[in-house]
């Protein structure tokens, strides 16, 4: 190549670079995997454009850095791409009926399992199916029913598999549903899905690239380009590796390795040892970011300071005593790696805190960000201010807000709910703060977010009007507070030269749409480093 060729030129009514005070351009040129030069003329940059080069011209278009996803399951929807998809019933007839004509093409004594991102309340009965009500579509499979990740539903056939009866002890930290007559529900709740999760098959090498490729083209379709992966078991990244290196990712992927039910710093040795291996990889579309710790539970189980609306003597559960969580995180920041933390309740923020602020006192010199709270969903004035005070980023997760708030408004009340991710004051507070789904619990998509947070839309009707954002500052959740969670601000989240070329087209511009036009805006285009993950190449 000559001084000035490029691989790609891109050109479009207006390019926001998310430079601060830079007007908008509107030509880009990229050449090999960087952005290398910008122009404000429509139709600049043409010493730059051989018989080689790629023209893509958008004359009506925007042109954003392509969204971050920052607290998102990719795995959970590289399952989902080949699993029931129950999330498109209505009713609990036809939810078993999804299940139903799947187990008529399985051989007996294979596993079914579902798609994870549906809720109760979207069905014209208001719950979950029960274990006896899966055995009507079959008693000849292990039916694993997932909502989310903190919730399944097992037929009678998987609890036997399991060995789970009424007399099975309670794992600390989780929950056996009975009904009102000690019969078993076939509900299981945080910890207590590992008594059937560890009989889990391993799922064909194959089958997993081949799930891995429809998630992720799905995330970039939305203007997805990097997620944030919170729950990566080491056998995941296997498979994220393998796709990797089938050129099956659309989205660069930094997981977050789970030591989700494990319960002490001795247990964490083994898994850390095996994420030595994984350390030093360069590659830009795949690395690991750190460690994932759970705190307390989902809107079933979150640790609150004060009783449940439904329940006047839950608090909610901690997963954790406060001391062997220090001794946990300090394990593995003492190896180098940084740690994610989910606290969702107001107590479970309090107390991460309080662990957070010893393992800081006790490691001085650690990193900025290297200890971070995933949702801090009913963090309040005080909690915030020592966040801040401490350098704790926070990520949250609007979509989730969106889809749950009716059936957290059941557990929590209108209040509290009203007051969970208060975007505004943690900007105010001086946070870093970044945005994500929680997908599958809430749908992902890059302006769906953005929708969200600046209007405080949920399917309960408007919550919290007063904590929302303004389109800029979503974005900046999605982007640049987003590049510098992850440690990559001379990489990503702003369009100038020497970054990595992902951007996304618009068919018009997101800053100047309605509210409500944001919610369902998809790109024309999403390209990571001058690769067209999505929308077709010219």
């Amino acid at each position: 190549m000559t001084e000035h060729e490029a691989d790609l030129v891109i050109r479009a009514a207006s390019i926001h670079t998310l430079v601060p005070d830079q007007q908008p351009q509107r030509a880009l040129a990229v050449r090999g995997d960087r952005i290398v030069a910008l122009s404000t003329d429509s139709v600049g940059l043409a010493d730059w454009v051989t018989a080689c080069t790629t023209v893509l011209d958008l004359p009506e278009a925007t042109v954003t850095p392509a969204f971050d996803d920052t607290h998102t399951h990719l795995i959970f929807a590289g399952h989902s791409a080949r699993d029931v998809p129950v999330h498109q019933a209505g009713t609990i007839p036809e939810f078993l009926d999804l299940i139903r004509q799947r187990a008529a093409s399985t051989p007996e004594g294979d596993w079914i399992r579902t798609t994870t991102n549906w809720q109760e309340i979207n069905l014209r009965e208001r719950r979950m199916p029960t274990a006896a009500e899966l055995d009507t579509a079959t008693d000849r499979h292990p039916v694993l029913v997932k909502r989310g990740g903190h919730n399944d539903v097992a037929n009678s056939y998987l609890l036997r598999l399991a060995g789970i009866t009424e007399n099975t002890p309670v794992p600390t930290g989780g929950v056996i549903e009975r009904d009102a007559g000690g019969t078993l529900t076939g509900r299981l709740i945080d910890t207590a899905m590992g008594l059937v999760e560890r009989l889990l098959p391993a799922a064909d090498p194959a089958d997993r690239v081949a799930g891995l490729r429809i998630a992720s083209s799905q995330y970039a379709a939305t203007g997805i380009g990097t997620v944030r992966d919170c729950a990566v078991s080491p056998d995941d990244f296997l498979a994220l590796l393998a796709s990797r290196e089938a050129g099956a990712l659309h989205t660069r992927v930094r997981a977050l390795i789970s030591a989700i039910g494990l319960t002490s710093a001795a247990e964490l040795t083994d898994l850390l040892d095996t994420m030595e291996d994984w350390r030093y990889r360069g590659d830009p579309w795949l690395r690991v970011w750190g460690v994932k710790f759970c705190l307390d539970g989902g809107l079933e189980a979150a640790a609150t300071e004060q009783p449940y609306h439904n329940d006047h003597d839950f608090c909610g559960t901690l997963l954790w005593e406060p001391p062997a969580l220090v001794e946990a995180v300090e394990a593995v920041v003492s190896r180098g790696w940084r740690v994610g933390t989910h606290a969702n309740g107001d107590r479970a923020v309090r107390v991460l805190l309080d662990v957070y602020e010893q393992v800081l006192r006790r490691n001085p010199g650690l990193p900025a960000g290297a200890l971070v709270m995933e949702h801090g969903s009913l963090a309040g004035p005080e909690q915030r201010a020592r966040a801040v005070a401490l350098g704790v980023p926070v990520t949250i997760q609007q979509p989730l807000l969106h889809d749950t708030a009716e059936v957290g408004i059941g557990f929590w009340g209108e209040q509290r709910v009203s007051d969970l991710f208060p975007a505004r004051e943690w900007l105010d507070d001086g946070a870093l703060v970044t945005a994500g789904s929680d997908f599958p619990v809430g749908q992902f998509g890059a302006m769906r977010s953005i929708w969200g947070m600046t209007t405080r839309q949920t399917v309960a009707g408007v919550q919290g009007a007063q904590h929302a954002v303004s389109y800029a500052e979503a974005v900046a959740m999605h982007t640049t507070n987003a590049a510098r969670l992850l440690g990559e601000t001379d990489l990503r989240g702003m369009l100038t030269t020497g970054r990595l070329a992902d951007l996304t087209s618009w068919p018009r511009d997101p800053a100047l749409c309605a509210p409500n036009e944001l919610r369902d805006l998809n790109p024309t285009h999403t390209i990571l480093g001058g690769r067209f993950v999505h929308g077709q190449k010219p």
